[in-house]
């Protein structure tokens, strides 16, 4: 399935972003879109749901200005419906998702065409670069490029170009969403797993370049911080119940490290209290042990000042205690969410997350 365009023309792209309440940032992704350096033909189809910050009255005036821009309406509000409908909008033979915090850099969309061509692959992603303007944003894009993050290590910058597993948003020839049918409107969020799985199952590769950058702005505080690392924990909980990972104890490490952080606690309490009541025999080593569960928290917590010193202070102090709040935010939300998602919670806790 050939990008390969009949004369000197690189192939039309379509964008497609789904959109709720961004206006913070809808401008500055709308304009990182327009500056791309690349020589082909190209729309943008915007597809706004339900919008309570006067994200609607940006994007009416951005399309009035500029015919490349389509506003679409969605109205469930799910991702996945977005997609649907922004892709059944389109025409163009190249669907490059993009999301409304996302800022491409000038290169994004040639890089991208480029490696499809070379590759002949289902999907291209590059390298996502979390860029926070605020002392708690930037303790987040620390914390997303550090081994503790929960990216995806196949989209780290130092990596090669190579074949991966998935691609945080991804660009595709149109030929192969049109062959493995639209996205899963099942599937709220996690939709770059989802499609990466079905992709390769029906034969296609996923193509890794570090070439290929954007830049992201996190959450500016650590209750939106939580609730969207819950959901994508949640989601991908669901997504590895449904397809086996390819590196299955990545996966499962990490729910399995923090529920064994968050017992560790009470299990740690119970023993100590077991001990002060002068549990004798088979009941004090079993006392002992428990207590011992206390050191599971103890040594996050100590890990998570280290790294904060060792990462934060590098920017400054305020960043530094800044991260102490943000690594428990992302692991704890992330982690109770995939057990959840893996028990199949995942469709009604979003619903209601959600209403």
């Amino acid at each position: 399935m050939s990008v390969s365009s009949s004369s000197n023309t690189p192939p039309g792209v379509s964008y497609l972003m789904p959109v709720f309440s961004e206006a913070t940032h809808i401008e500055a992704a709308l304009d990182s879109i327009l500056a791309q350096d690349y020589e082909g033909n190209y729309d943008v189809i915007v597809v706004l749901g339900a919008s309570f910050d006067g994200t609607d009255e940006i994007l009416e005036a951005r399309a009035r200005s500029d015919n490349r821009i389509r506003v679409l309406d969605n109205p469930s509000g799910s991702i996945p419906d977005a997609l649907n409908i922004g892709l059944a909008a389109s025409f163009y033979p190249i669907i490059v998702r993009v999301s409304a915090r996302s800022v491409l850099d000038p290169s994004y969309t040639r890089v991208a065409v480029e490696a499809l061509s070379r590759t002949d692959a289902a999907e291209v992603g590059g390298v996502m670069r979390a860029v926070g303007t605020t002392d708690f944003e930037r303790a987040v894009a620390i914390a997303y490029d550090s081994p503790l993050g929960l990216i995806g290590e196949e989209r780290h910058p130092d990596n090669a170009e190579g074949q991966a597993e998935t691609a945080y948003l991804g660009v595709f020839p149109r030929p192969w969403l049109t062959k493995i049918g639209p996205f899963d409107d099942d599937a709220h969020r996690g939709q770059d797993w989802d499609l990466g799985m079905r992709l390769r199952e029906a034969g296609g590769i996923i193509w890794f370049t570090p070439k290929m950058t954007l830049a992201y702005r996190p959450q500016p505080n650590a209750e939106e911080l939580s609730r969207q690392f819950f959901i994508t924990g949640l989601w991908r909980g669901d997504h590895t119940r449904r397809y086996t990972p390819e590196h299955p104890v990545l996966f499962y490490a990490r729910p399995i490290a923090v529920l064994a952080v968050l017992l560790g606690l009470p299990l740690g309490c119970l023993g100590y209290l077991g001990v002060v009541a002068g549990a004798q025999g088979f009941g004090a080593f079993i006392s002992w042990l428990l207590v011992c569960g206390l050191l599971l928290p103890l040594g996050y917590f100590l890990t998570t000042v280290v790294l904060a010193i060792k990462w934060g202070i590098a920017a400054n102090a305020r960043t530094g205690a800044a991260l102490m709040v943000v690594f428990p935010s992302i692991h704890f939300s992330w982690g109770v969410g995939f057990v959840l998602g893996f028990l199949r919670f995942a469709n009604p806790i979003t619903e209601r997350l959600e209403a």
